[in-house]
């Protein structure tokens, strides 16, 4: 059991390398996905591996009813720092997925 203890000290050093390495670069990254009327846009910020800021830029959604989505589900991918976890919001699902998708597109342009 020793001999084997010198090895999971280093393979534990190694992955907390590998863990510190970025998954984003930093910049301003644009996505879109296609809502209920239209193509929804947003904008995300990243910064030091952290998603700092995030817009719809654009959308034809229809005013007031889609705005929950508009407001909730980018405060919920800052509060997460992903996309993953975040619900969709009733009676706005088509804008609450596009704008998740959209955010998905961004994402995998900062990679």
């Amino acid at each position: 059991m020793k001999r084997f203890g010198w090895l999971a000290v280093l393979l534990a050093v190694v992955l907390t390398g590998c863990s510190s390495a970025s998954v984003y670069k930093d910049g301003q990254y644009e996505g879109s996905a296609e809502g209920k009327y239209g193509p929804v846009t947003i904008e995300l910020t990243i910064s030091k591996d952290k998603i700092k800021a995030f817009e719809v830029v654009s959308h034809t959604e229809t005013p007031g009813i889609s705005d929950p989505a508009i407001q909730e589900i980018p405060a919920a991918i800052l509060k997460n720092q992903s996309i993953e976890g975040v619900d969709v919001i009733a009676g706005v699902t088509v804008t609450s997925e596009a704008i998740l998708k959209a955010a998905e597109a961004a994402l995998s342009k900062a990679k």
